[in-house]
């Protein structure tokens, strides 16, 4: 079920159409019949892009997962790499053409894709290897930004704030520049550019650069979007670090959401049948796709978990006293009416049933003591409770031997919402971690203290409390079931990078100067000149379209929050949201991970 890809005045249709005509151009240049060897990573992605039905028409016939050894038998005339250019997966991929057998007849021809760039370093390598020669064609498919739904673009490049933040690796920047560009080619030019960060500034640069260096690039289509807003993922460290309490939110801390894929314990969703116990009890895990094509879950994907069940409840009447007409329906007319809704109405009916399912998942955790405890923490920390000395909560988690992930999470958060831990207390924790999971952790607490994500205390002062008291990041009287603030994504905490935006928007950020210097990086402001006949006249009561691109991973909870400004009666701007990656605090964290193997003896 593909997305409608409108989001009020923006339809980003546009661009999966470009990236549509880019792969069936290159799949015409390789006549004849096809298999195509996928790197794992690209497939879902691809899926949200085109379907199989596209991959068939242009004579696909096979398709195969790259890994190491000979190819298997596919009866076709071309074998097509789609790959990230990564120089492990060029060693597979020189396994594979090695061992081809040449003396087959007819032989197949080898050709591939580099997914979004080609690199000089892999075509080097293959060429070391003495493969390069086998591959008639070598080219590149910029699938740069990839439509996620309406309102919401990726790139879904996992290592981007890795590589931007500890490895100084620009590449991911440069990546958002170019998708950056070929946004403002399909939707204009975009007259504002707002940012804050390093990060920011730099692509934000390339962008002037890219402009500059290609004039042809101006083209005549009236803008879409009137501002750009480019925000670095270090400017606002805290907000991935809390426990998403949105619907979508928690679904993806519990389960993972992966290219609007996510994959649940089957026993909840066993049909029940009469007088059969519980036998025959599905092993595979459910695996549905969540995204606002489904009427349901657009409804309830970005509301607080506390508002869900009424939702639901209500729903589940509505559909009940639908299906009840039809012992109303007398004429032929009428039974002709109710029979015509009764596709739309089983779906509905079996779209409550999922999400009931998925809610009653979720409430099982959500009401569990550890969560409780967890959740009281992260709430203590973030409204400045204790943030100075060693948490007694997060000490019995690390004697417990809780997962790693959820200490380090909390302990990244308290450094956080402190300025940065005393060395005292940065120490113990430190020692009691590596004491309890292993030394071969001091590596990822390494990666963490560079990131800033876990740091000592520099200039013995806390600015957290002005930043939360000037920004409002912290509300005592949150209203989960009809909010008025954005701090509902958490129940109390707003994000920062959110409020960031919601500020720009009015009263400007001139209101918050001395605050934005206390953030990491600077901030700018940079105007685009449009041809003439193309600046807007703003009609009354018309929105203005941001565009907020997060650099280094934005959370589902900051995306609810956004859509949630976007729907204020007197907000007067619409989001749009684009990004590097979709993440959550642990696969964010994960992502920063080193894996050391413990030694065997």
């Amino acid at each position: 079920m593909a997305a409608h890809l409108s989001s009020g005045r923006v339809n980003l249709t546009a661009l999966r159409e470009a990236g549509r005509r880019e792969l069936r151009e290159f799949l015409d240049k390789c006549a004849g019949s096809k298999a195509i060897v996928w790197d794992e990573y690209l497939t879902g992605p691809f899926g949200l892009i085109a379907q199989y039905s596209l991959l068939k028409e242009h004579e696909v016939e096979k398709m195969f997962t790259l890994k190491p050894g000979r190819l298997p038998q596919a009866d076709v005339k071309n074998i097509i790499f789609f790959v990230r250019p990564k120089l492990e997966l060029m060693d597979i991929i020189t396994d594979n053409v090695l061992r081809e057998d040449r003396g087959r007849s007819p032989q197949r021809d080898f050709h591939i894709l580099f997914v979004p760039r080609r690199s000089l370093l892999c075509e080097q390598w293959l060429k070391e290897q003495g493969v390069l020669g086998s591959f008639i064609h070598r080219e590149q498919y910029s699938l740069d930004l990839i439509p996620f739904d309406g309102d919401l673009l990726s790139m879904e490049s996992e290592s981007a704030f890795k590589e931007c933040y500890l490895e100084s690796d620009q590449t991911s920047l440069y990546h958002a520049a170019k998708g950056l560009m070929t946004l403002q080619a399909l939707y204009g030019t975009i007259p504002q550019i707002f940012g804050k960060g390093e990060c920011a500034r730099h692509v934000a640069n390339m962008m002037i650069r890219m402009k500059r260096e290609f004039p042809g690039s101006q083209n005549s289509i009236f803008p879409v979007f009137d501002t750009l807003l480019l925000l670095d993922r270090n400017v606002d460290l805290l907000t991935p670090l809390a426990t998403q309490l949105t619907y979508e939110g928690l679904i993806d801390e519990i389960y993972g959401i992966q290219n609007t894929y996510v994959k649940l314990p089957p026993e909840k969703f066993a049909p029940k049948k009469q007088g059969e116990g519980g036998k025959d009890l599905p092993t595979e895990p459910k695996k549905l796709q969540l995204n606002s094509a489904e009427e349901l879950y657009a409804e309830i994907r970005d509301k607080n978990f506390n508002a869900v069940g009424s939702v639901l409840s209500k729903k589940a009447k509505i559909i009940s006293a639908a299906f009840e007409e039809r012992h109303h329906a007398k004429t032929v007319g009428e039974i002709k009416q109710f029979v015509s809704q009764l596709p739309h109405m089983q779906a509905a009916r079996s779209s409550l049933a999922n999400h009931t399912s998925i809610a009653e998942l979720i409430k099982d955790i959500t009401t569990s003591e550890d969560f409780f405890d967890n959740l009281t923490v992260e709430q203590e920390f973030m409204s400045g409770i204790d943030t100075d000395k060693v948490n007694n909560y997060i000490e019995d988690c690390i004697a417990q031997k809780h997962p790693l992930i959820k200490i380090l999470r909390l302990v990244c958060l308290q450094s956080v919402c402190n300025s940065g831990l005393k060395q005292k207390v940065l120490d113990h924790y430190k020692r009691e971690i590596l004491q309890t999971y292993g030394y071969e952790h001091i590596l990822t607490l390494n990666n963490l203290e560079k990131a800033g994500l876990l740091k000592l205390q520099t200039s013995g002062r806390n600015n957290y409390p002005t930043i939360r008291k000037t920004l409002r990041l912290w509300m005592d009287d949150v209203n989960e079931q009809n909010p008025n603030d954005i701090s509902y994504v958490y129940s109390g905490y707003a994000p920062l990078s959110v409020r960031l935006a919601q500020l720009l928007a009015r009263p400007g950020w001139r209101s918050i100067e001395e605050v934005l210097k206390m953030l990491p990086g600077p901030h700018f402001e940079e105007r685009q000149q449009l041809p003439t006949g193309l600046q807007k006249k703003r009609q009354h009561g018309e929105n203005r379209v941001t565009l907020v691109f997060f650099l280094g991973g934005v959370t589902y909870a900051e995306i609810a929050a956004l859509r949630f400004l976007s729907q204020m009666e007197d907000g007067g701007t619409e989001y749009v949201i684009a990004t590097t990656k979709l993440i959550n605090g642990t696969s964010w964290i994960k992502s920063l991970m080193e894996k050391l193997e413990p030694a065997p003896f």
